[in-house]
């Protein structure tokens, strides 16, 4: 599993996050064993001031040679910023299956951003660091609507060219349901196979837990998820939260699927995240009383 709290978490609030509470975040991630961590992004401040202080963050980031630290960019720029603080272990690429999409959220093109996606893994090689790709809007658009799944086929094969460490599709405005999920995966999986799939889902319309399982079943490797199932885009009307992290171990550890998470750990920490949000958090698992006592 993928920790995207620090990043995808944050990054639609609009008040700002002190980075020592971000820190704390990363902090307690490691605690509950989270291994991969999306800890910042490096993109334009004035249009995500949440993560204005990305490179203030990543220099504070405990030294561990057993974590992964991810950092979001968007461009050649974004990258060579991210590389530069030297504490970027993985870059993660973002490309998107609609034009509409992708001129908002960052000034390209489809095809450019896949092309920009490519560009970042090559870079990210060339320093010496992994990358990995996602495709975003790849179960639907808030603005061109449906999304063809050969059409994310087809971007999912040419990123996975590029040899990043895994191809993501994301449901960015959390529109899909669990019979498209089980097929997108599936048909994805088999297309860049050994490459594995990662998946990202939002629980806008309630079926976020539901297509994590069915990604699974159809051979997802990796799940993003952020603690407490905070979370939304800037740039998509109407995103809410990521599927939440404990939620999302619960239900994959009592079926029998090791996430190598700690529930206890990460409810201990959903409680401290709750009083810095300073409200309650969407996520469920947290919420409830312990089981089995």
């Amino acid at each position: 599993m993928v920790e995207v709290g620090p990043r995808d978490g944050l990054q639609n609030e609009k008040d700002i996050v002190a980075t020592a509470d971000k820190l704390g975040l990363i902090e307690r991630a490691i605690a509950w064993r989270a291994r991969r961590i999306e800890v910042t992004s490096f993109v334009n401040p004035k249009r995500v001031p949440q993560l204005a202080d990305a490179e203030e963050l990543v220099a504070l980031l405990p030294e561990r040679s057993d974590v992964t630290y991810i950092g979001l960019v968007l461009n050649r720029r974004g990258a060579e910023r991210a590389l530069a603080t030297g504490r970027i272990d993985e870059l993660g690429a973002v490309c998107v299956t609609s034009d509409t999409f992708g001129i908002r959220n960052q000034g390209q093109t489809a095809a450019e951003s896949l092309d920009a996606a490519r560009e970042i893994v090559a870079l990210a090689k060339a320093a010496g660091r992994s990358a990995q790709i996602t495709i975003a809007t790849a179960f639907g658009c808030p603005f061109e609507g449906e999304v063809a799944i050969d059409h994310v086929v087809e971007m999912a094969k040419r990123a996975a060219d590029a040899n990043p460490r895994e191809v993501a599709l994301a449901d960015t405005i959390g529109v899909g349901v669990p019979a498209q999920v089980a097929e997108l995966v599936g048909r994805v999986a088999e297309a860049i196979a050994p490459l594995p799939v990662r998946v990202h889902f939002h629980n806008t319309r309630g079926t976020g837990l539901a297509n994590v399982w069915a990604a699974v079943g159809e051979g997802a490797a990796v799940v993003d998820a952020s603690l407490g199932g905070i979370g939304g885009c800037p740039f998509a009307p109407g995103a809410a939260g990521n599927v939440a992290t404990e939620d999302v171990a619960y239900m994959l550890e009592r079926s029998g699927i090791a996430t190598g998470l700690s529930l206890p750990g990460l409810v201990e920490a959903a409680g401290w995240f709750a009083g810095v949000m300073d409200r309650p958090l969407p996520a469920l698992v947290s919420r409830a009383p312990a089981f089995p006592s």
